[in-house]
């Protein structure tokens, strides 16, 4: 019992004297070092978007840059309309397949758009094929698809996939 209590005193007299220390320094010591922090996340910050934007510019030339993003029409875009999955297909190959999230249905339901897939593409004429599930808010399942021809240039290349969720249809946007 002794050495508990031993042990007991040795332990509050040892958290005092921490306790203690960490009081000797002063509060503008510490917001000093945690503006020191704050400025080195956001050089990190910095440094990770433009490492991103040249990773970009290295791995899709602007010369063979194929971008497609998604969005919802205006009439698809209201509550009664939930998009569950989108799958591209370029040239007869699968690129791309997303379930979206709520947060991302949101989104796309706000205005929003997704940028699905980018790619390098050869000049010329490339299928394009946009299938995509969704449901309204009863639980009425809707499908869609529809081809499109990419015509790609010397140059990049933006195409806007224009889901219009319970009038099953698929617009196609150059940009």
């Amino acid at each position: 019992m002794s050495r508990i209590l031993i042990a007991l005193a040795t332990a509050w007299l040892l958290s005092l004297s921490v306790l203690a220390s960490a009081q000797n320094v002063s509060r503008e010591e510490i917001r000093g070092l945690d503006e020191q922090i704050q400025d080195v996340k956001k050089d990190v910050i910095s440094l990770t978007s433009e490492l991103n934007r040249l990773e970009e510019k290295l791995l899709f030339p602007s010369n063979t840059q194929a971008a497609f993003f998604i969005s919802l029409a205006d009439g698809a875009s209201g509550e009664e309309f939930s998009l569950e999955s989108v799958e591209v297909k370029l040239g007869n190959q699968v690129v791309a397949h997303h379930l979206y999230t709520y947060r991302e249905i949101e989104a796309l339901q706000q205005g929003g758009v997704q940028r699905i897939h980018t790619a390098n593409v050869q000049t010329g004429a490339h299928p394009l094929v946009v299938s995509y599930l969704g449901k309204s808010k009863s639980g009425k399942e809707y499908r869609g698809t529809a081809s499109y021809s990419v015509d790609k240039a010397v140059g990049p290349k933006f195409v806007e996939i224009q889901i219009a969720g319970t009038q099953s249809a698929i617009n196609f946007k150059d940009w």
